[in-house]
């Protein structure tokens, strides 16, 4: 019987993540399939969910808006879900949801593949957002040791998120003594770059375009560019293992994305 999965989010059109995890399954010969699901409410994803639960799905990956109700519909949590306070990967077994989050990990998976010179030890980051994404970005960066603050346009989600997991809301003066400046907002960021200092790493989070006008920015002044592609194949390697029950197989996922995103843009 085919496994079906799939990745669920609305607006959802534009998702790589079938493009990905297709190329994958085609690769390692699997009678499996991976669909785009796009609910477009709170209700229709729940309907998705008891689909899952009565077992005409394996799992789901699971984007924006839904990765909050996500969690909060598992009958069962990672520490790291329940730390990022969302789940972007849903297990269904014996009509129980099994909820996690591989998001902190494509987060890790982008700095080390575009930024190997990072040592986050100790490194002073800034965070842009408080939603989701964010805060999975920052239950990554304090697992690793880095010194994070959250800058966000309204103050009390980043004082919220500050006090869950125990960082700092930015101060006026924190992006010049950032080494690390990380975009987790949906929209473009209204930050001025000139504050950062030489040698500082910038990642966006947004890999439509690929070359977001923040990355570029960036990369102007000469500063390294992390990617938003590759964050996501990060995240959806794990994801793909725990699908499915087995490595990656060893395909060039980036290089077909990035000639999608060519053709597609």
């Amino acid at each position: 019987m085919t496994l079906r999965t799939g990745v669920a989010g609305w607006p959802i059109a534009h998702s790589l993540s079938p493009l990905i995890h297709g190329a994958w399954i085609a690769a390692a010969r699997l009678d499996a399939s991976y669909e785009a699901f796009g609910p477009r409410d709170a209700a229709e994803f729940a309907r998705l969910l008891d689909q899952g639960r009565a077992g005409s799905l394996r799992g789901l990956n699971v984007t924006a808006p839904y990765k909050e109700q996500a969690l909060a519909a598992a009958d069962a949590a990672s520490d790291t879900a329940r730390q990022a306070g969302s789940a972007n990967l849903l297990q269904f077994e014996g009509g129980k949801i099994l909820a996690d989050s591989t998001d902190g990990h494509g987060l890790m998976a982008a700095l080390a593949e575009q930024a190997p010179g990072l040592k986050l030890q100790g490194t002073r980051t800034v965070i842009l957002g408080a939603g989701g994404a964010a805060r999975a970005a920052v239950a990554a960066l304090m697992e690793a040791g880095a010194s994070v603050s959250v800058l966000n346009r309204t103050a009390v989600r980043a004082e919220g998120l500050a006090r869950a997991l125990g960082c700092d809301v930015a101060e006026p003066d924190d992006l010049k003594r950032a080494r690390l400046l990380v975009n987790a907002l949906s929209v473009p960021p209204e930050v001025d770059l000139a504050q950062l200092g030489e040698g500082a790493v910038v990642m966006d989070m947004t890999y439509r375009p690929l070359a977001t006008p923040f990355l570029t920015q960036a990369r102007r002044r000469g500063l390294v560019g992390v990617d938003g592609l590759a964050m996501l194949i990060g995240q959806a390697r794990p994801s793909f293992e725990t699908l499915f029950g087995q490595a990656v197989p060893d395909f060039d996922v980036r290089g077909l994305a990035l000639a999608h995103l060519r053709t597609t843009a």
